[in-house]
């Protein structure tokens, strides 16, 4: 009965071993088969030894579920190997808007640059992208990018070039800083949207400046009745002379150029002083020298044949010999009254000779060889110098006369 119980144990002992060798065995035969990899899981490093026959196995075995975008390397249906390294890359959404065009896009890209670039978006270095090209890209990540274009600026007649993201031009002055003054202007509606196909941007630059200036100010000339000078006669008793005027004047300019010219004030500076002219106002009403004739037929006897026949005066006053000629109240462009005021076609018989004032003072009494006493009271064009001209009661008497040189005496 002992020798049963012990041979029974033995067999056990026996069977016990050989299933512990087998399953040893079969263990061996299972590692020998296992491989080591490596996995790049979203930038998370895992070493692992495994099984699996392909990288989709591998993944499958680490819960990570591939979608259609996500980025796998090797490829899913590549036999597994020893040291094999795998990455996976999970895809994101993102949502990309050039100058307001939007497009959404899958990517595994890590950064906004990197995005653009994957989907051919050409960005230069005035392009504005918000955000920054090395902002590391996320999940339903916003991306915008507004593409520059080159504005022309007429600044108060300068040119120049600028390259500009923005909308309006009152947004474009101030990225760009362009500072306007109270008088400047923009041309043109400065809330405009401004795009590359209106490019240009014009500003007016107004200034205002003063300018004083002194100018010459024209006297008066004054004239005064002078009742001691014979009517026709002038003395100027005061000299003119020019004042000074400042005037102040606000000058508008335009890019540089004068628009306008106002006159704003006027200051006298310095007074004119005005010219003073006394004029004559005395009338002399005189006749032939009736002390000197008798009656009045033996006066319009002499006056018709244009002589007279009255002695020389004795006594002092200027004496002259004169070029003398006759004329009539009624002569071409004669009105008949005289440079004193004397009506000679009321007066026919009246002695009166035309002289130069210069010569012979206008109301002065004077003696005339052939002609008698007179009043030198009327000028004329032609009578210059030592040159008189006798009045005559008519045509006859005068064409009488004719011309001829003559002695004269100034009396008084």
């Amino acid at each position: 009965m002992s020798q049963k119980n012990t041979k029974g144990k033995r067999i056990a002992v026996l069977l016990i071993a050989l299933a512990l060798f087998i399953t040893t065995t079969s263990l061996a035969l299972i590692d020998g088969k296992k491989k080591n990899v490596t996995l790049d899981l979203n930038g998370k490093q895992i070493e692992l030894r495994t099984a699996a026959s392909t990288v989709e196995e591998v993944l499958a075995a680490q819960d990570v579920e591939v979608k259609p975008h996500d980025h796998v390397e090797p490829a899913m249906t590549t036999p597994l190997e020893n040291g094999l390294a795998i990455q996976w890359e999970e895809a994101k959404k993102v949502a990309v808007a050039v100058d307001g065009d939007t497009q959404e896009l899958w990517t595994t890209k890590k950064t906004v640059q990197e995005v653009l670039k994957e989907a051919a978006i050409e960005v230069t270095t005035h392009d504005e992208v918000e955000p920054a090209l090395s902002t590391a890209v996320s999940d339903n990540q916003p991306i915008t990018v507004a593409k520059a274009f080159q504005v022309t600026v007429k600044d108060g007649g300068k040119e120049s070039k600028h390259w500009s993201t923005s909308t309006t031009v009152a947004d474009f002055l101030k990225d760009q800083n362009i500072r306007l003054n109270n008088l400047d202007k923009v041309e043109g509606d400065s809330k405009a949207q401004l795009t590359s196909s209106n490019a240009v941007v014009s500003i007016a630059r107004v200034e205002k400046v003063t300018d004083v200036v002194e100018v010459p100010a024209d006297f008066k000339v004054k004239r005064k009745t002078d009742l001691t000078m014979l009517k026709g006669q002038e003395k100027v008793t005061t000299e003119g002379k020019k004042g000074k005027v400042q005037e102040k004047f606000v000058i508008t300019k335009k890019n540089g150029k004068i628009v306008s010219r106002e006159l704003v004030s006027k200051q006298v500076v310095e007074e004119p002083t005005h010219k003073v002219v006394n004029v004559g106002a005395k009338v002399v009403v005189a006749s032939a020298d009736t002390a000197k004739s008798t009656n009045k037929a033996q006066t319009a006897k002499s006056a018709n044949v244009g002589v007279s026949r009255s002695n020389e005066p004795s006594g002092g006053g200027k004496e002259f010999y004169a070029n003398a000629s006759a004329y009539t109240a009624y002569c071409t462009g004669c009105s008949g009254i005289t440079a004193t005021g004397v009506n000679l076609r009321a007066n026919p018989n009246m002695k009166l000779i035309a002289v130069d004032p210069r010569v012979i003072p206008l109301g002065s009494k004077v003696w005339v060889e052939g002609y008698g006493y007179a009043i030198a009271g009327d000028t004329g064009g032609a009578i210059k110098g030592n040159r008189i001209d006798l009045h005559m009661p008519t045509k006859e008497a005068a064409y009488q006369f004719g011309r001829r040189q003559v002695k004269i005496k100034v009396i008084n």
